[in-house]
């Protein structure tokens, strides 16, 4: 059964409002669309854990930062309906830009700290636009719980870092990253990756994995990325926006895993951005 689709507040929060009277959970998966099964085991995720569960569809513009990309972004809601017929959600919320920037909007949710490493970094401004859309789905929804994936660790590890210094109420909920058959993080992105380019694209993930048990041996990291760039290059990726070895809790920079560590990665293959992140034991 499809789901009600929603497109404008008032009538959001009359659902909600009779959820929370009846003293039920609601839950809410934040997404841009373009639904893949990532995306759709965080629905069952917050399918076991909530009474009511909202799947948002908005396409952000605040975290884009080139036009094109804004444009690009694959729009397929009929299909996303579709596959989350079989979940039977309780509401696709699918506002317009009015619904989330009305006219005259002028507040903007910077989180600091986190957001100016890694994809922070080569992306000015994307996690004010993460952080300030998220804090208005939040609002919006009433939402309980919210379910994010971890192959966006540190949007992950912003948004629970909004929730909590803002006092929204919100348990923000960590779910395992999804992958191909051959290791790829699955992404709306990878739609955009010619033939050729989808082939090489696993070789980001077989790359991390090995730097990963070199690290697991207690190898240092530096000569570790020193080859894994060689080799990325040679499997056609272009761009390295990082390589890094970062803490889990603090996103601080590691030159070995002494603590509870996570190996980031973004690269570039045939004009489409890959990210991924793995978790890494301490060092034996």
């Amino acid at each position: 059964m499809t789901a009600p689709i929603i497109r404008h507040l008032t009538d959001l929060r009359a659902c909600t409002k009779a959820w929370h009277r009846a003293e039920e959970t609601i839950g809410v998966v934040p997404t841009m669309g373009a639904l893949h099964d990532g995306h759709l085991s965080l629905v069952a995720a917050a399918k076991a854990a909530c009474d009511r569960v909202i799947v948002t569809i908005f396409v952000n513009p605040k975290q884009f930062n080139q036009s094109t990309d804004l444009d690009n972004y694959p729009r397929t809601e009929e299909e996303d309906a579709r596959k989350l017929a079989r979940f039977e959600v309780d509401a696709i919320y699918v506002p317009d830009v009015t619904q989330i920037y009305p006219e005259g909007f002028a507040t903007n949710v910077s989180v600091g700290g986190m957001t100016d490493v890694l994809c922070g970094a080569h992306r000015r401004g994307h996690f004010d636009g993460v952080a300030t859309v998220v804090t208005k789905l939040f609002t919006q929804t009433s939402a309980d719980k919210a379910f994010f994936g971890e192959k966006d660790f540190q949007q992950l590890m912003v948004v629970r870092r909004l929730a909590r210094d803002l006092d929204l109420g919100v348990e923000v909920v960590g779910c395992p990253t999804i992958r191909e058959e051959d290791g790829l993080a699955m992404s709306s992105r990878n739609l955009l990756l010619s033939d050729r380019a989808r082939v090489n694209a696993s070789r980001l993930i077989e790359i991390m994995e090995d730097v990963a048990g070199q690290l697991g041996s207690g190898a240092d990291f530096a000569p570790l990325q020193a080859k894994a760039l060689t080799r990325l290059a040679a499997a056609g990726f272009t761009d390295i926006d990082y390589f890094e070895l970062r803490a889990c809790d603090t996103l601080a920079l590691l030159a070995r895993p002494s603590a509870p560590a996570r190996l980031f990665a973004a690269a570039w293959l045939a004009g489409v951005r890959l990210i991924d992140n793995i978790d890494i034991p301490a060092a034996r």
